[in-house]
């Protein structure tokens, strides 16, 4: 099945932006890039084919299906095979058991513990987030700027501006 040059070079401009020309050598690219996928594919069902009819022919020997049917009167029935040694798998539907119920706890009480560390040793070795001086010269900030609106003109406009100075 071969990609529309249209389409593709619609989605191409619609994604980018970027005007391509049908003629463009990327269109080659692109047909290019299709054959050798669909090449690859091929190959790939090939084996898949082959592993598929091996598989097959496995359960057919260890007597967990009918023999194949012949080509082209359609798919045969492939029973589920027997369990080995002929007796069944055993399975559970309770709930957990009491052994299940103390390792989920205890594995519980370790991820509570370790996140708790975790957290301990964070705000242990963490540095605050400002230093002294930087809380001493924040403090001296607030104090000018609650200042500020309190001067005269002339001396207030004097300060804004070795303010603004860098």
């Amino acid at each position: 099945m071969a990609i529309d040059p249209h389409k593709l070079r619609t989605l191409v401009f619609e994604k980018t932006g970027i005007k391509v020309d049908i003629d463009d050598p990327i269109f080659a690219l692109v047909a290019l890039n299709e054959a050798v996928l669909e090449e690859s594919v091929e190959r790939h069902l090939a084996r898949l084919d082959a592993a598929s009819e091996q598989l097959a022919g496995l359960v057919r020997s260890a007597g967990g299906a009918p023999p194949a049917a012949a080509p082209g009167t359609g798919s045969a029935y492939i029973a589920p095979p027997a369990p080995i040694g002929g007796r069944p798998i055993a399975t559970s539907h309770e709930g957990f058991s009491r052994r299940e119920l103390r390792l989920l706890g205890a594995a519980a009480a370790v991820a509570v513990l370790t996140a708790v560390l975790v957290l301990a040793g964070q705000a242990l070795l963490a540095k605050p987030a400002l230093s002294a001086e930087q809380q001493a010269a924040l403090a001296t900030a607030a104090r000018l700027e609650r200042a500020l609106p309190r001067l005269d003109p002339r001396t207030r406009a004097t300060l804004e501006a070795e303010l603004a100075k860098p």
